[in-house]
């Protein structure tokens, strides 16, 4: 086996793990969630999960991490050898990080396409939202294009993990983040010199009591609650891969706060991007209307050929998005990659290549779902194989394993909160403070349970 590597300095932990965690969902998703769920009362609501359950189970799983120095697939038997029945969460991680990849190089690939589309002059003489969608559904039924842009993330994806893990996954994710960091301020700053600047941002961050009683005040409570779960990629090993490879020099209950806050960061400013603009040049129109890939990739392309300069702030959206993007595809293929060192011993550069041409075989069917397999709809009209890929791993395996995380780290059956909280407070920073043990053992996990049920039944209910 390899000797295992270490990650080179704090900021390099900071950006990388908020890079896996910032993706193209901060985006597309949390703007469309707000507007469906009454604006800034969403807002409000979402920030304080956040920090009641989101950073809480975050710290729980670098811990975990950093006590094994080991993949999530061997972080049980490291942690508690003795204890078998716990290993399987760690093979469900990496099955869950391998399905997220499934259908995430497809999106990425699609960023990726957009921002040439932009700087190639493809909107050029298109006038109506009608010929943007028409480019985008061309796009998803060309298959051998689609295929083409999601062998370049597969492929740049593992070159940059092949490298040295300071000179390629640190450094490449440093530089990228700080430009993704930069990208977002520009259009933000851009979208406040808009006409519909003021009636976006009152919208958007102003909270009303009165919009969430229209929405449903359960309803908007648990989505809230589901969001700020969700945007922090928890359950899988994704953080868990990251804590493994840093020492003690800082608590991770306070490396959990900074990291969470640019991802939320991230996830604010996307909102003050597109409510400026959906205000400006799509008055009267309904934003919860445009859900899902057609917010990205129908709804802001309509207003960029409508702006001035337009076609220049699209080419540095979506420069800006496949950054999101990438960002989260490197910090995930790391887990996989290590996983898979880790079970067969083999060398960075074999287990590279293998994982590679296994995950573009696997991407596949993503791909052929919008034009080979179109007619495969296991939600209904409308939802097809990302939608399903997406359901098993947002739904089921991310509250799953979160569930599970939290009960072991808290619970003598497990690996108990004293062991925990001995670990998440070695170095500097926050620490785990003894009162917050009944939260943690009782509380927080009802919170998940509530997620994990509303999200399996919510594909059948939200019809």
């Amino acid at each position: 086996m390899e000797k295992r590597e270490k990650l080179g300095s704090r900021l390099g932990f900071i950006l990388i793990s908020a890079g896996c965690a910032i993706g193209i969902g901060n985006v597309w998703r949390f703007p469309f969630i707000t507007a469906k769920n009454g604006g800034g009362i969403f807002v409000l609501l979402y920030l304080v999960f956040l920090v009641i359950m989101g950073i809480p189970v975050m710290c729980m799983e670098f811990s975990m991490g950093r006590a094994a120095q080991a993949s999530p697939v061997r972080i049980y038997h490291k942690i508690k050898p003795q204890d078998k029945k716990w290993r399987a969460h760690g093979y469900a991680s990496l099955i869950g990080c391998v399905l997220l990849m499934m259908y995430y190089t497809t999106v990425s690939g699609w960023m990726i396409q957009y921002f040439f589309f932009m700087i190639t002059g493809k909107f050029s003489g298109v006038t109506t939202a009608a010929q943007v969608g028409n480019i985008f559904n061309e796009m998803k039924s060309a298959p051998w294009q689609m295929i083409f842009f999601v062998a370049l993330v597969v492929a740049l994806g593992f070159l940059v993990c092949s490298f040295n893990m300071q000179k390629g996954l640190e450094k490449i994710t440093k530089y990228m983040m700080l430009a993704l960091l930069g990208l977002i301020v520009v259009l933000a700053v851009n979208s406040f010199t808009l006409d519909g600047a003021k009636e976006g941002l009152k919208f958007y961050l102003l909270p009303s009591i009165s919009k969430m009683r229209e929405v449903g005040t359960l309803t908007v409570i648990v989505e809230a609650m589901n969001q700020a779960f969700f945007t922090l990629s928890l359950g899988i090993g994704s953080m868990a891969i990251f804590g493994s490879f840093i020492g003690k020099e800082r608590s991770l209950l306070g490396e959990s706060v900074n990291i969470a806050s640019l991802d939320t960061f991230v996830a604010i400013v996307s909102g003050l991007i597109i409510f400026p603009a959906f205000f400006t040049y799509m008055p009267g129109a309904d934003i919860r209307q445009s859900a899902g890939p057609n917010l990205i990739f129908v709804t802001l392309p309509n207003i960029f050929i409508n702006m001035r300069g337009g076609m220049f702030w699209g080419s540095l959206f979506f420069l800006f998005m496949s950054f999101a993007a990438l960002s989260t595809i490197f910090a995930v293929f790391q887990n996989i990659l290590s996983c898979v060192q880790e079970i067969t011993n083999w060398s960075k550069k074999r287990t590279c290549v293998i994982c590679a041409l296994c995950m573009f075989a696997l991407s596949i069917p993503c791909v052929l779902g919008y034009s080979v397999w179109s007619g495969f709809a296991p939600f209904g009209d409308g939802t097809g194989v990302l939608d399903l890929e997406d359901y098993i791993v947002s739904n089921i395996l991310l509250p799953l394993g979160s569930l599970v995380i939290v009960l072991f780290c808290n619970h003598k059956f497990g690996w108990g909160f004293k062991k925990f909280q001995e670990e998440a407070n070695a170095g500097k920073g926050i620490k785990v403070k003894n009162w917050m043990r009944i939260y943690f053992s009782y509380i927080l996990p009802i919170i998940i349970s509530i997620i994990l049920v509303y999200g399996v039944i919510s594909p059948f209910i939200n019809k």
